[in-house]
């Protein structure tokens, strides 16, 4: 990237949620450049009411834009209105041609005709199998595909799925803050006060709960083994809270911050990543796996195609389904763990942020005016094409 190319992060996720993916590679963006990082609307303005931007700069050089909306309207209107708001904010900044990176194809309603260097899809999930996907995702992704410059998938499988669709398509899995993770292993802090009541083992797992979990699966997990306490950490989205499967030893501690992870962690005898098998969960690549193994714990995964490939097959993570999974887990407990860690050790070595990081935005080193006239060339063939066609 040009180092005077401001970035417009066009994100589904809050900057404030689990800090994932766009949270790692966009503080590594800020580094060098100004990043805006848009969010999903909040609708809490009464009818009658203006809408309005709510900014607030959580690391230097990168502001956080919250719109905030009224529901009353057609989506044209409700995107129209984010049109005027985010054109409005990016003027008054000075940004001149930005490169657009989406996280989210719906941007393209509000977002599409904005003057950019360069557009880059950071295909994170296949967001269209995810529940309350809006139904014109799927077209909106291949809008997304013939005006992108560049494509990433944070999987092998995405990869697969998404290759043959755009001529530029990079596989960059979710990395991992090594340091960061590590400090459970030298954690002096003891437990967290919600975490030092339950009893050991401990059977642990962090991260969003919603469809891609099989409850039905950690419910056998703690009935098979009243003794192990389950520790669930993290924001319950999608689904009924009370579909959650309540048992004496499951214990529902919330969402917890970044830096509060490591500590939860170092309390921990096994991780686990209880995934359903289900259209959600096709093509994810858990950035957890990594953390975990950060942290240096034993981990246990359902056959998630990402995790079984490669951590499963090179004997890094322990792989159960529907009939194993607590068998796996009693094996994780019993059995040394030193061999499997310093395999470990040496994949995690492989890898970070700041790595993946500087390997996509050489990627996105376009000059604005080269960018310009591609686009401009491509949709001249393109013409060409369609009236040949014609003809």
């Amino acid at each position: 990237m040009n180092r005077e190319n401001d970035v417009v992060c066009l994100s589904h996720l809050r900057w404030s949620f689990v800090f994932q993916r766009p949270n790692h590679l966009m503080t590594h963006c800020a580094q060098t450049r100004r990043v805006f990082f848009w969010e999903e609307p909040i609708f809490d303005v009464e009818p009658g009411h203006p809408s309005h931007v709510v900014e607030h700069e959580t690391i230097p050089n990168l502001r956080v834009l919250t719109p905030h909306l009224s529901r009353d309207g057609s989506p044209e209107r409700i995107a129209s209105e984010q049109r005027r708001l985010l054109t409005g904010t990016l003027s008054r900044c000075g940004v001149v041609e930005p490169v657009l990176w989406f996280y989210t194809p719906m941007a393209l309603d509000f977002a599409g005709d904005i003057p950019a260097s360069a557009v880059v899809y950071d295909c994170m999930d296949e967001l269209s199998a995810f529940h309350g996907a809006p139904p014109a995702l799927r077209q909106r992704e291949a809008d997304l595909f013939s005006r992108a410059d560049v494509v990433f998938t944070g999987g092998y499988s995405l990869y697969e799925s998404k290759r043959a669709q755009h001529g530029n398509v990079h596989c960059f899995p979710s990395s991992v803050d090594r340091d960061h993770f590590a400090r459970a292993r030298q954690s002096r802090a003891g437990d967290p006060a919600d975490q030092r009541v339950l009893a050991h083992p401990r059977i642990g797992y962090f991260g969003v709960i919603d469809e891609r979990i099989d409850l039905a699966l950690l419910a056998r997990v703690a009935d098979s083994h009243p003794e192990w306490q389950i520790v669930m950490i993290g924001p319950v989205v999608k689904i009924d809270p009370s579909t959650l499967p309540r048992r004496a030893n499951i214990a529902y501690l919330g969402q917890k911050s970044y830096d509060e992870l490591p500590e939860y962690l170092a309390g921990w005898d096994v991780a686990i990543m209880p995934f359903a098998l289900n259209d959600a969960t096709r093509f994810i690549s858990p950035t957890k796996t990594l953390e975990y193994l950060a942290a240096g714990k034993p981990v246990v995964s359902t056959p998630i195609r990402d995790v079984v490939r490669p951590y499963g097959d090179a004997g890094i993570v322990r792989i159960g389904n529907e009939q194993t999974f607590t068998q796996e887990i009693e094996r994780a407990l019993e059995e040394p763990f030193e061999d499997r860690l310093r395999a470990a050790d040496d994949f995690v070595a492989g890898t970070s942020w700041s790595q993946t990081w500087e390997k996509m935005s050489s990627l996105v080193d376009l000059d604005p005016v080269r960018a310009r006239e591609r686009r401009v060339d491509e949709t001249l063939d393109a013409s060409s094409e369609a009236s040949c066609t014609t003809i």
